[in-house]
């Protein structure tokens, strides 16, 4: 049993918890997330744009949301590829609907229940655009190892 008065060791310095640890990691979120909106509103209009000059860039808004996530962010974060991933395809889905809606009805409840029925190319590129949403979204490591 220790004296009263006696001190016990310290700790070793990696079982500390830094609070600057923990407020750098959510900030990096926060400015993460805050770039795929940014990211997102710029893609939901190149899209609408390119539509209207005969184009169709449905890999573009995933490209965006990714690219400003990563950037914005400053750090790798696995969690912030998986919510770029899945704004990204509810982005998408937001778009085809706007966009092209089903003649027999037009209305959002009925896209999202048929969206099976959308043609194959637009699953492949909603794929694609969720994919490198996440790559691009999950960030960099910000220090570079040396050899």
């Amino acid at each position: 049993m220790a004296e009263e008065g006696a001190k016990l060791p310290p700790l070793p310095r990696d079982a500390e918890p830094t609070d600057g640890a923990v407020t750098g990691q959510l900030l990096g979120i926060a400015r993460g997330l805050a770039g795929a909106a940014i990211g997102g509103a710029l893609g939901y209009f190149a899209f609408g744009w390119l539509v209207r000059q005969g184009f169709y860039a449905m890999v573009l808004p995933g490209g965006l949301i990714g690219i400003g996530c990563g950037l914005a962010s400053g750090r790798r974060s696995v969690f912030l590829g998986i919510v770029c991933a899945i704004a990204t395809v509810a982005l998408c889905f937001f778009l085809e609907w706007k966009t092209f809606p089903f003649i027999k009805d037009p209305s959002l409840p009925y896209f999202l229940r048929h969206v099976h029925l959308l043609r194959p190319m637009t699953w492949i590129l909603i794929a694609v655009g969720a994919v490198i949403a996440f790559w691009l979204g999950a960030g960099r490591e910000t220090e570079r190892k040396r050899l």
